[in-house]
């Protein structure tokens, strides 16, 4: 089969200290400091082969992801940009759905011909984390696309357990060609979903929420907080196409953030009150955070999704006396997190449609991935099996 693979050279920066975990499993735990001339290529992989607990999916959409972009993009000395856990030859590609077409001989829940989408943190359910009810802490994780072998291939071997049905999305939209191209913003989607209800707790419908960045991830917290009921959303964004798209999922006020003080926007839209959920979704926290401190309602959360090897001045004073809060966020499994969003796109009240603005088929992956560093799109589709009808 063919599969998008990436390599990089272990060359850890002057300075610092790889580990003995490291060491052992070839993994680095802070990728861009030790990844070095990546390179990307459609080539000739061997057919992956299923173990017993396993599910066989021929991988119908695959979407590319700020972490492809930034495996894709260096630093002035090579080194690629993704923060992150990595291990690398691998096949990357992570947000995506498809059809099982082989099943192990211990998986009872699915069968052949089953809709999927899957999550990309393969945890272990046997580590203290995974024991505590937190997966995506897991202590053994591996993860599809950085770690182990992922989506942007035409088939995919994953644990029965990561994978969950989208019938109820075919259903809703009457074809199965859209269910599996909407299916496929499932995993992103998971991630702010996470963030903003499992990790932050919500808001209270009628609360103001900020969003800083439009990428995928801040584009489908738009949509979360359009669903879950928010007064207002402002939406903080430099790409005047994606600022678009954020209008279409439910953003009431767009910005650039070169344009305006963010901060002195929050408090003239909430009349001096504050913004009461802010989401980070930008990458960007050393610029972001700052502007948050400055529009804080009374009792106000703020959540971190981006991803920043970066520190971030944080003026706590504030924090205390706005009694305010500030939350971590990572991963997307457990707490009912995939079929919760499944649900709400089911029942039409989640539509991430608009968030899809191009779409390639596996040969022009690497093309896909350099337009994405554009960061002019919502999401850029790959379909490792030809494009699907209707598409």
């Amino acid at each position: 089969m063919k599969g998008l693979v990436l390599d990089a050279a272990w060359e850890p920066k002057a300075g610092y200290k790889v580990s003995e975990w490291e060491k052992e499993t070839g993994k680095a735990i802070t990728g861009n400091s030790i990844w070095r001339h990546p390179k990307m290529q459609v080539q000739d992989v061997p057919d992956p082969a299923i173990k017993p607990d396993q599910i066989l999916l021929e991988v119908k959409a695959c979407g590319i992801c700020g972490s492809d972009m930034h495996f894709y993009e260096t630093d002035e000395l090579g080194y690629m940009l993704y923060p992150g856990l990595t291990k690398f030859p691998s096949i990357t590609g992570h947000e995506l759905s498809g059809k099982v077409v082989e099943v192990g001989k211990e998986v009872t829940d699915l069968k052949v011909g089953d809709m999927v989408t899957v999550e990309e943190m393969i945890w272990c359910g046997h580590c203290v984390p995974c024991r505590n009810g937190y997966p995506n802490h897991c202590t053994n994780l591996e993860e599809i696309g950085f770690t182990i072998d992922g989506g942007f291939a035409n088939y995919l071997a994953i644990g029965a357990k990561y994978a969950w049905k989208i019938d109820a999305i075919a259903e809703r939209l009457g074809s199965e060609a859209k269910a599996f191209e909407v299916a496929a913003l499932t995993e992103p989607t998971c991630v702010s979903y996470n963030a903003m209800i499992e990790r932050a707790g919500g808001f209270r419908p009628g609360h103001y929420v900020a969003i800083f960045g439009a990428g995928p991830i801040g584009l489908a917290a738009v949509g979360i907080a359009e669903a879950a009921g928010a007064g207002k959303i402002a939406v903080f964004e430099v790409s005047p196409e994606r600022r678009e798209i954020a209008k279409k999922l439910g953003a009431d006020h767009v910005y650039d953030p070169r344009d305006v003080v963010p901060h002195e926007v929050l408090m003239e839209l909430s009349k001096g009150e504050g913004f009461n959920f802010h989401v980070e979704a930008a990458g960007a926290p050393h610029l972001t955070v700052p502007e948050m401190i400055k529009s804080l309602a009374i009792n106000a959360k703020m959540v971190q999704i981006g991803r920043a090897a970066q520190d971030v001045p944080m003026y706590l004073e504030t924090m205390q006396v706005r009694r305010a809060q500030f939350f971590g966020a990572q991963g997307h499994s457990g707490h009912e997190t995939f079929p919760n969003v499944i649900r709400m796109v089911a029942a039409g009240r989640l539509d991430l449609s608009p968030m899809v603005t191009a779409r390639y088929e596996l040969p022009k992956t690497v093309d896909a991935i350099a337009k994405s560093t554009l960061r002019k799109d919502g999401k850029i589709m790959v379909f490792p099996n030809g494009m699907l009808n209707g598409n």
